[in-house]
């Protein structure tokens, strides 16, 4: 079984045990807090389960329908994810709104500070595990996953912090602002999420920085004359490059194929952390400005 997939496993049973400890004591307590971070507990479990379903169906090998595989099931799963996020937040939005209209009481604080200290120790280990994994592979899931923990942790430290002003001050208006907070943070960190998974599939070129480590490699191959049509894109962690390498018009066919086969493989070595997927067309002359007739 990859990691990724054994990381998704992870975080939705480690996700499962924290719903079933803030829910609980969320119900008993009151807090819309400890609930908004109940719930979006609850939301992780789902998104990572449904996480390790699309990474399991992205493994599978190209097929008469599918000849591309199917590894834009990762990127499809982060806008997902990213979209649950936001929606959580929103009802967070609305629950903590309510709550301070309502201005009920918040019981059992001990036990609710304890508990959400607990979550964060456990949070906390879970986002540095899903950190060493989304370096290690590069997956596009297993980071969105590591960001929507992360969220949990920082969300996990206002409540607590939150509880604790109750608990000296009494003042709980501070518990539906802090849900307010913790909800406006969930979508901004959903953003990126979401942003980055679109432009996976829309094909977008890859960021600026991988296209420059392309043509470096491609301005350093002596071999070539020139070359033009440089296409790139992103889909899941695999990674396609096109591009016309101009040959002299003497160069054999035999000799040409040997220099692309170089280039290929020098283009794989530059993403070592990412499966490779480079085409080049060997071109006699450059064509790049000759219009073709239909």
């Amino acid at each position: 079984m990859r990691i990724e997939k054994k990381a998704t496993l992870i975080s939705s049973t480690v996700a499962f045990i924290l719903v079933t400890f803030k829910l609980t004591v969320g119900i008993f307590s009151g807090s819309v807090a400890v609930l908004a971070s109940a719930i979006d507990s609850l939301l992780d479990m789902v998104v990572s389960t449904f996480n390790y379903f699309a990474l399991h169906n992205s493994d599978k090998e190209p097929d008469e329908k599918f000849n591309f595989g199917r590894r834009k099931l990762e990127p499809l799963a982060a806008v997902i994810e990213g979209t649950i996020i936001s929606l959580s937040a929103l009802f967070i939005l609305y629950e903590a709104v309510s709550k301070m209209v309502q201005n009920n009481v918040i019981e059992h604080l001990d036990l609710s500070i304890w508990v959400m200290t607990g979550s964060m120790v456990i949070t906390a280990g879970l986002v540095i595990f899903l950190n060493v994994v989304a370096k290690k592979t590069g997956n596009m899931v297993i980071k969105a996953d590591a960001l929507h923990y992360k969220t949990d942790l920082f969300s996990n430290g206002a409540v607590i912090g939150s509880l604790i002003i109750i608990s000296f001050t009494e003042y709980t208006l501070i518990d539906p602002i802090m849900g307010i907070g913790i909800a406006i943070y969930m979508i901004y960190s959903a953003y990126p999420i979401i942003h980055e998974g679109i432009l996976m599939l829309l094909d977008a070129a890859l960021d600026p920085e991988s296209v420059t480590k392309i043509t470096t490699l491609l301005d350093k191959e002596s071999d070539i004359n020139s070359y033009h049509d440089l296409l790139t894109r992103r889909s899941g962690s695999e990674i396609y490059i096109s591009v016309h390498a101009v040959f002299s018009v003497s160069t054999s066919l035999f000799d040409a194929h040997l220099v692309g086969d170089k280039i290929e493989l020098a283009l794989k070595n530059c993403f070592p952390e990412n499966t490779v997927h480079p085409l080049i067309h060997l071109d006699p002359y450059d064509d790049s400005e000759v219009e073709h007739l239909d």
